[in-house]
């Protein structure tokens, strides 16, 4: 057996975003002992990167709003596909986790008489966005993490989790990972694990997304034997830089719009217009000059375009580039600064202000901005149940963008950072109480952690093989342009006969060097995550013909009404990946009833 070094808890939770720091919190206040194991360093988690806001019916700005108009806003904006118990959760439970932010020290931007203001984002009916300028994931990550050592929260960082562990009944019971500085592997055993690992935008060429996003959480969980749903449901954001080459993806907040930015083609023409869904025609202003009103009186005007939420967004620029109406460097124009001062830009934007001008040498104040749509998050993921995060494999729980249900289809802006409290929350109350109330003792089997370590060193055994890196850079154009914004059945299949010769080529990889600190060998061990990723969602990408939300078939451009009513289940099986349609749960009565009615 090889020697390493074991650590043992209660809980243990992987990923030190949001949702894995708020399910840290929760778990230890139950008594649990809990750490959180992070593959960067704490604060560095890709939270950060949310700046527009945390969506919350609070009702500062505008008293109209409640929890059910936030719930029909995220049905709507995820096309129905959504998990309903998840989505109604998160509506009823957000205002109450920005609250407790607050108390927790966050300091939100304010309205005149002193209450936490609200801004507009795509997709929701009123102004609800509590928000710390374009800022506001930072202000949120520093405030849990913060609140989670003071609790007294371990926390491992630089460590990559390589594999669960389980028992012999299936069960979750740790974690091996590695330390990415020394080389070395670690065993955590623990009676619950929690998910919280985010996203996987490294598997796409042009991505808001940081280097840790590789899907690690979604392949552990389904090597793991979870279910997972609607993998196929990729959100392009439709704004990230598309120049210099360099920023390519970074994400432009939707706050830019959220405060009166609009879309402009090469000929100046804001064509947003003719781009207005029936599903969206009533409350969407269809000329400029309502569209301006709004921005003055918008308790009587409809709401402009520019506002949709993010797919219908983020397809209208990908058909005007398509048509050549694009911007020089194939995107379209975002334009804040004939719409605000410079002084309210700065004071309102100063991370993009500060973006743009360090990255492509733009003036916001002065210039528009050159933005297209990048791959940003995934709304498919470990399905799991909505009250206790658990899934369908006992002692695992996932919250966050690694969990699956709560976005259905699409993604409203804002809605990540409340789910991820709300969620995470939850998750930590399901983990302590699961691991809390066990009688079965944790332990790792020494086989079972000397099979895993072996075949990560695999690497180092083999001369001459495949470059990660050209592995993973083949495997990135592969998913950009045949499982991108807009998918045919054609590119489909050509893009799952891609992924069987990239997995032969990732298990002939070999690297160099000694094990401390090889980025080469991390990369290695990324790419088995970011192929199980991709598998995933280029078969159930296959499998859904329609076009549904992320989820956008050129040769089915039509939703089709079964469809809506299924969710696409992935699991891995002893011959590979399977995918199977499962009816969603029916939607209770008195939910449904709101889409038929006016909500206040």
């Amino acid at each position: 057996m090889s020697e390493y070094e074991t650590h043992d808890f209660d809980v243990i939770i992987i990923g030190a975003g949001g949702a894995g720091l708020r399910a840290a919190i929760e778990s230890s206040a139950l008594g649990a002992r809990t750490a959180v194991i992070c593959k960067s360093l704490l604060g560095k988690a890709h939270t950060v990167m949310a700046e527009g806001g945390v969506a919350a019916a609070l009702g500062n700005v505008w008293p109209e709003d409640s929890w059910k108009v936030h719930f029909r806003d995220t049905m709507r904006g995820g096309k129905l596909l959504n998990n309903w118990r998840m989505a109604q959760l998160h509506a009823q439970e957000a205002p109450d986790r920005v609250l407790e932010l607050e108390e927790w020290g966050a300091l939100f931007d304010r309205t005149p008489d002193g209450r936490i203001l609200q801004r507009d984002f795509g997709g929701h009916r009123y102004a609800r966005l509590a928000h710390v300028g374009d800022r506001t994931g930072l202000e949120l990550l520093r405030t849990v993490q913060h609140r989670a050592v003071d609790v007294g929260v371990e926390v491992f960082m630089e460590c990559k989790i390589v594999r669960l562990l389980t028992d012999g009944g299936g069960a979750v019971c740790g974690a091996v990972g590695l330390w990415r500085e020394s080389g070395k592997f670690v065993v955590f055993t623990a009676r619950a694990v929690v998910l919280a690992s985010g996203g996987v935008g490294k598997t796409w060429k042009f991505t808001s997304n940081s280097w840790e996003s590789t899907g690690d959480g979604h392949a552990l969980a389904l090597w793991s034997g979870a279910d997972m749903i609607d993998m196929e449901c990729v959100q392009f954001h439709p704004t990230g830089m598309v120049w210099p080459p360099s920023a390519r993806g970074l994400l432009v907040t939707e706050g830019v719009r959220g405060d009166g930015g609009v879309l402009k083609n090469r000929e100046g023409e804001r064509f947003m217009f003719r781009y207005i869904p029936d599903f969206y025609a009533k409350e969407t202003a269809d000329s400029i000059e309502e569209a301006d009103q709004w921005y003055g009186n918008k308790k009587d005007f409809r709401r402009p375009p520019e506002l949709l939420p993010r797919d219908e967004v983020a397809r209208a620029i990908n058909s005007e580039v398509k048509a050549g109406r694009g911007s020089p460097h194939g995107g379209v124009f975002l334009d804040i600064a004939s719409r605000r001062s410079a002084e309210d830009i700065k004071r309102r934007l100063p991370s993009m202000y500060h973006q743009f001008k360090e990255l492509a040498d733009v003036d916001i104040t002065t210039d528009a901005m050159e933005i297209g749509p990048t791959c940003h998050y995934i709304m498919g993921g470990v399905r799991v149940e909505p009250d206790t995060a658990a899934t369908t494999v006992p002692g695992l729980f996932a919250a966050g963008e690694v969990a699956g249900g709560m976005h259905g289809a699409n993604r409203l802006g804002g809605n990540s950072l409340s789910d991820l409290l709300v969620f995470g929350r939850r998750a930590g109350i399901g983990a302590a109480e699961h691991a809390l109330g066990s009688s079965r003792h944790a332990a790792a089997d020494p086989a079972q952690v000397d099979d895993i370590t072996r075949d990560s060193l695999e690497p180092f055994e083999r001369d001459g093989g495949e470059n990660p890196y050209q592995v993973h850079q083949a495997l990135q154009d592969a998913m950009q342009s045949l499982v991108g914004i807009i998918r045919t059945e054609s590119e489909l299949v050509e893009a799952y006969e891609a992924l069987a010769e990239l997995d032969a080529r990732a298990a002939k990889v070999s690297v160099e060097g000694n094990r401390q600190f090889n980025p080469g060998w991390h990369l290695a061990l990324d790419l088995q995550s970011m192929l199980a990723v991709a598998r995933c969602t280029t078969l159930s990408a296959i499998e859904r013909r329609e076009s549904r939300g992320g989820h956008t078939r050129d040769d089915y451009p039509q939703a089709d009404p079964e469809l809506g009513k299924v969710n696409m289940v992935t699991r891995q099986t002893p011959d590979g990946v399977t995918v199977t349609p499962e009816p969603l749960s029916p939607m209770r009565a008195d939910l449904a009833e709101l889409f038929t009615e006016e909500v206040h």
